[in-house]
């Protein structure tokens, strides 16, 4: 008789979890990525902002007020893109947790299907010696005669 796993149903079921929790991983992965790339491009256009204002020193009063407004705005870009890649830090974190999480429920049931077919194995075994007993003594019988 072969074996059946009365649970199977739920296994496949965590592992179903655990693939989508894989993939909202992976999303999370990329837009940290896209959010770190954001930042570094962001800093440096302040930085050469900031360097083309300290080259001009002698810049007229209008100019010098729009470079400077100029880099407020970036300075704000970065703030907030430094906020968005933090925030896109802790959802990774968290995706990474939910995917250990998951796997951890998986393996709780894979390890549980493996005893109950270890276990039905075992008893397999068993019945299929005590089948071979029983017809080693009929046929090897001392007869009475």
């Amino acid at each position: 008789m072969s074996f059946r796993f009365g649970m199977q149903k739920v296994l496949d079921y965590r592992e179903q979890c655990e693939e989508e929790a894989k993939v909202r991983l992976a999303r999370c992965r990329q837009r940290l990525q896209e959010a770190g790339a954001l930042l570094d491009a962001l800093a440096a256009q302040l930085q050469e902002a900031r360097s083309a204002l300290a080259a001009a020193p002698l810049m007229e009063t209008a100019d010098r007020w729009l470079h400077e407004q100029h880099i407020k705005g970036l300075e704000a870009d970065v703030a907030s893109a430094a906020l968005q890649k933090r925030m896109q830090e802790q959802l990774t974190d968290e995706a990474r947790k939910l995917l250990a999480a998951r796997a951890m429920d998986r393996k709780v049931l894979e390890k549980l299907k493996e005893r109950h077919c270890q276990r039905h194995m075992r008893e397999d075994s068993l019945k299929e010696q005590r089948a071979n007993d029983e017809a080693a003594t009929l046929r090897y019988k001392i007869s009475p005669f």
